[in-house]
């Protein structure tokens, strides 16, 4: 729940994706490889331990919903979740025989990240993307420091 929670506001997005394999064989040039930058809203939807609405900022969010026993599911997709000791977490989904994994983690309280490794029935790597998300407007705490 702490973490979910963690994951509401408004976030800015820019993501990166990529071909592997064989898909990227198949493209032309730099098919392989696109980046966008994007406006996300996300909120906590309690329960056991809770939800997500998470959606584009002009576009309808999705619910991505939790259960206690380790499962989710977001809308037609269904897949089982995990929270590892280093704080991150992995949601796994199957979809057209395809194993979907994507990790999430903060580095700092305003700085989320996401990775999504897609991988065909034999194991292969097909797709793959990177996320970082830092919220929209984020004042820091009054007497804290920022080093870079």
């Amino acid at each position: 729940e702490a973490f979910l929670r963690f994951c509401e506001g408004e976030w800015m997005s820019l993501r990166s994706r990529f071909l592997l394999g064989a898909q990227a064989e198949a493209g032309e040039g730099d098919e392989w490889h696109s980046s966008e930058r994007g406006e996300l809203v996300v909120r906590y939807l309690d329960g056991a331990p809770g939800g997500l609405s998470v959606g584009p900022k002009d576009q309808p969010p999705r619910q991505l919903l939790f259960a206690a026993d380790g499962s989710f599911s977001a809308g037609d997709q269904q897949g089982s979740w995990t929270l590892w000791p280093d704080g991150s977490l992995e949601l796994v989904s199957e979809h057209n025989g395809a194993e979907l994994r994507e990790r999430i983690w903060f580095t700092k309280p305003n700085l989320r990240l996401r990775s999504t490794l897609e991988s065909s029935g034999d194991g292969s790597p097909s797709r793959a993307s990177f996320c970082s998300r830092r919220p929209s407007s984020w004042a820091m705490p009054s007497g804290a420091a920022c080093s870079l």
